[in-house]
């Protein structure tokens, strides 16, 4: 008797994708972000049977498309043989619900989508407490008596005792213990955090963040700069684990470069807040990277999505935040195009405000970290004259400063011109009090 196998591959979903236009305040064209949530879809390995955009002029409450057009949909979900609706946009808990009774799917609006990209490719501890106290915070506004379990009773026995605690109320409770546990979790990481950059501060190397449109090239740029593997790949949101490497700028001054969370239009607002901690790296460095698709015909509204995310990003007080464009991809741009936006950038370069370059073949890099070094370089110099038994001391200033100028006289003394932070110049006399000056 032949034994029948099991098959323990999960079957894939097919999934119809739904833009509502007129929704959003972004100035993108509704056929881009339709093929973004498709993107986003795709993201989760479902199979795409229909894309459609339909015009949202005044919002049903109960379902967001007027009652004709929830027909019309369903008999494409019926026609796709779909399993999943995807709604490129968010829904209320009646609207979802309403929704999958009339289709007979599963309706994922765009926040919940997002969190199942980001539940899926979070791979660190701090990232898999972050994606679940953003999900448990979206969940707990669909707990809704859906199934008969939710509306049993517990406790109470007899005519005298209480109603107990309904099943719904239970989970919000357990819900909301979670989180206070997730959060308490999370505040240790930002602690944590914290200290990790007061150790940071004390070897004064300066901080770059890159950030960007996901899919934009951030990971590709970051592994160009640090000789780094991160994944990078043609997906969005392909990373969502900070990782932070050190690198080392023209004429040897290190600095951190650190490649974050890639950002997207209507950011669920649970992700931004849970990602607090991830996000202050941003707002604590000297040099903020924005990393732009150049290439895209969608790149000024893609950047105006990235900036508006910064904007919920607090800047410690006292600090100016610096940001230099990386206009990148410039390798899928045509002759016409390319002579346009290497022009803009030449011109725009001189104020350190874009430098123009391809992560992926390494032109415009050098020019790039010119530029980074220029921005960052804002210690003050400081003329020293090394005996010519120091030569310990030049190569800990080669190591923790900037040498800009260096000659050495008759005698054999070195002199040296070098940009140090006061606390690295500081550490310099301490540890060579015969510094010849």
């Amino acid at each position: 008797m032949t034994q029948k196998l099991i098959d323990h591959v999960a079957p894939v979903q097919r999934a119809v994708v739904i833009h509502p236009d007129g929704r959003s305040e972004s100035p993108r064209l509704a056929e881009e972000r339709l093929e973004e949530a498709s993107g986003l879809a795709r993201a989760l390995d479902l199979d795409i049977r229909g894309e459609e955009i339909v015009r949202v002029r005044k919002v049903t409450p109960a379902t967001l498309f007027g009652t004709g057009k929830v027909e019309e949909l369903a008999a494409l979900m019926r026609a796709a043989e779909a399993d999943v609706a995807i709604i490129d946009d968010a829904l209320t808990p009646v609207q979802q619900r309403n929704l999958e009774k009339a289709w007979e799917v599963k309706v994922i609006d765009r926040t919940g989508l997002i969190l199942e990209i980001f539940g899926r490719r979070a791979r660190t501890k701090e990232g898999r407490l972050q994606v679940e106290l953003a999900r448990l915070d979206y969940e707990r506004s669909r707990l809704v008596r859906t199934w008969t379990h939710l509306e049993r009773q517990r406790g109470g026995t007899g005519s005298t005792g209480g109603p107990g605690e309904t099943q719904i109320e239970l989970d919000r409770r357990l819900i909301a213990d979670r989180i206070v546990r997730l959060k308490a979790e999370l505040e240790e990481v930002r602690r944590t955090r914290g200290l990790h950059r007061k150790q940071r501060q004390k070897v004064p190397f300066p901080t770059i963040a890159l950030v960007g449109y996901t899919n934009a090239g951030k990971s590709t740029l970051f592994n160009r700069l640090t000789g780094s593997e991160v994944l990078a790949k043609d997906l969005l949101f392909a990373t969502l684990d900070t990782t932070q490497r050190t690198i080392r700028l023209p004429q040897g001054r290190p600095a951190i470069v650190a490649d974050t969370v890639g950002f997207i239009s209507d950011l669920p607002h649970e992700l931004v807040e849970s990602f607090r901690a991830t996000l202050e790296e941003v707002g604590e460095a000297d040099l903020i990277l924005h990393v732009r698709d150049i290439a895209s015909p969608d790149t000024d509204a893609q950047a105006k999505d990235v900036e508006a995310v910064l904007k919920q990003i607090e800047t410690p007080e006292g600090k100016t935040r610096r940001v230099l464009e990386v206009w990148n991809k410039i390798d899928l741009l045509d002759d016409e195009a390319r002579e346009a936006v290497l022009g803009q950038a030449e011109r725009l370069a001189r104020d350190g405000e874009a430098v123009a370059v391809s992560a992926w073949t390494g032109e415009g890099i050098e020019p790039l970290r010119q530029t980074i070094a220029s921005l960052i370089d804002d210690d003050p110099e400081t003329q020293l004259t090394l005996a010519p038994h120091q030569g310990d001391a030049l190569a800990w200033l080669y190591e923790h400063g900037r040498v800009t100028a260096r000659d050495t006289d008759e005698l054999g003394r070195t002199h040296v011109t070098v940009r140090l932070h006061p606390g690295a110049l500081g550490r310099f006399e301490r540890l060579y009090p015969d510094l010849a000056g």
